[in-house]
């Protein structure tokens, strides 16, 4: 169900580059509920792009195009993608991943270690928000970064919070995400 929403997310990259008309969203009743949702664009294994939302403020079916073409046009990270880029995608040099958020929900810890006791590797989609200022990985970030404790340094260092301000000060919260990617056919 999920992994056909997920099919207009390159359509609606295709559609805004001339490759393709723009992608009709299947007017199922399922689609019009308002989820948040992530997409990533991968280049030959390799972060391409990934924007997304973290609360579902619109439909599904809208969340997933409006997220394909921000990962693919405006992730400040990188240039937008070409359609040089894009036409090769058939040989499998861009893949494309969307994931589908579960609600946020708050960690209460009492201390860096409690913290870390909590966390779930590979299952578990991380916010972190202090002072301002926070920064998110989805759970398929425990793929690269399967220790926990630079797992947060590294989520830190992502929301350009200082290494040494403690977590105490922070708010943690997890979510869960269904993922489906192009380049597997699903997962």
């Amino acid at each position: 169900m999920f992994a056909s929403t997920a099919y207009t997310a390159a359509p609606s990259i295709g559609a805004k580059l001339g490759c393709n008309p723009e992608p009709a969203i299947p007017d199922d009743l399922w689609l019009r509920i308002a989820r948040a949702t992530f997409v990533t664009l991968k280049k030959n294994g390799g972060l391409r792009g990934c924007i997304g939302s973290l609360e579902a403020r619109r439909p599904l079916g809208e969340d997933v195009v409006a997220n394909a073409r921000a990962a693919a046009f405006r992730d400040p990270r990188f240039s937008p993608l070409t359609r040089e880029e894009f036409d090769a995608q058939g040989s499998g040099s861009i893949g494309i991943e969307v994931s589908l958020l579960s609600a946020p929900r708050r960690i209460l810890f009492r201390d860096h270690a409690d913290l870390i006791r909590q966390l779930r590797p590979g299952t578990d989609g991380i916010i972190l928000e202090c002072e301002g200022r926070s920064a998110t990985f989805l759970p398929q970030v425990w793929e690269g970064l399967p220790d926990p404790e630079q797992f947060l340094v590294q989520l830190k260092q992502k929301a350009q919070i200082p290494a040494n301000l403690p977590i105490t000060r922070c708010k943690v919260q997890r979510y869960g995400a269904l993922k489906w990617s192009e380049a597997q056919g699903g997962t």
